[in-house]
């Protein structure tokens, strides 16, 4: 009988338990506010399940809750066709492929905060490339103060700065299928959607299962970029979930309500990628 060496656990396990205590002692301490009310110097009152029944019948969580899941939908049916096509035309051998790689990673290699100012500027009516462009030509475009320009205007930003890793991803399951796939292919006849959709795609499942995911996680729990860009307006049009809770949380100061929308925020998003992953590799386990 082969028997099973787990040293191996012993130098990860510094790793789990640092890990563990950074995320455990938060969590504990957000799962503490979201049952107690306080009226102030530091004094607490059991408050149960009320906070998250307020947010969950509150119209303001479930506008947030939509704009951020129409966002999310949106950029994933965007990057990852986009990603996936431009993996298909970058050359799998010769100097060129060093270039293509790079300026695929340069926009991941941008700070968020600074992609939302970039993009800020870029937008401006008066002084920005593509605003004052756009305006020149006839088109009527100010971000801050047309929600659609606005949303598109964030929906292009975050299609700019991670198309790239889902390029780099797919890229990645591209080179890795063997020559003699596209030899038999080649011999059978098979025209370019044929090798696309019966050798390439398949080859290409799992890194796009990880390429959906990330970019799902990431989308739906985006801050940064859209609060530099836009701050949530106009109005609030682009006031994703994320920014609603940290206007509650240190804008109102509303630590109980800010507490328990984390709390469900974390379970919806927990929820939601492990729905997807299930669909992804179903077949996988089969």
């Amino acid at each position: 009988m082969k028997t099973v060496n787990q040293k191996a656990w012993f130098l990860v396990l510094p790793v789990l338990v640092l890990v563990a205590f950074n995320a455990l002692i938060p969590l504990m301490t957000v799962v503490n506010y979201s049952v107690q009310e306080t009226f102030g110097n530091n004094l607490f009152f059991w408050h149960g399940v009320g906070w998250f029944e307020d947010i969950l019948h509150s119209d303001r969580f479930h506008a947030a809750l939509g704009r951020q899941l129409a966002f999310t939908a949106t950029i994933l049916i965007i990057e990852v066709p986009l990603g996936v096509a431009i993996a298909l035309t970058m050359p799998r051998s010769g100097p060129w492929v060093s270039v293509c790689l790079v300026l695929m990673a340069l926009p991941l290699l941008i700070p968020w905060n600074v992609v939302g100012s970039m993009w800020n500027i870029f937008t401006l009516p008066d002084i920005g490339l593509l605003g004052y462009t756009l305006n020149s030509m006839g088109i009527e475009y100010n971000m801050t103060q047309s929600p659609t320009a606005a949303w598109v205007t964030l929906i292009m930003m975050d299609v700019w700065h991670w198309t790239s890793l889902v390029v780099l991803l797919a890229y990645a399951g591209l080179i890795s299928i063997p020559d003699a796939y596209y030899q038999a292919a080649k011999i059978d006849g098979a025209s370019k959607w044929s090798v696309f959709r019966h050798i390439q795609l398949p080859k290409m499942k799992k890194v796009l299962t990880i390429a959906i995911l990330l970019r799902f996680m990431d989308s739906f729990m985006i801050y940064t970029e859209p609060f530099v860009l836009t701050g949530g307006g106009p109005g609030n049009s682009t006031t994703l979930l994320s920014i609603d809770l940290v206007k509650v949380a240190l804008g109102q100061f509303d630590l109980g309500p800010a507490a328990a929308m984390s709390l469900i925020y974390f379970v919806i998003t927990l929820l939601v990628s492990w729905v997807f992953y299930t669909a992804m590799t179903k077949d996988d386990k089969s």
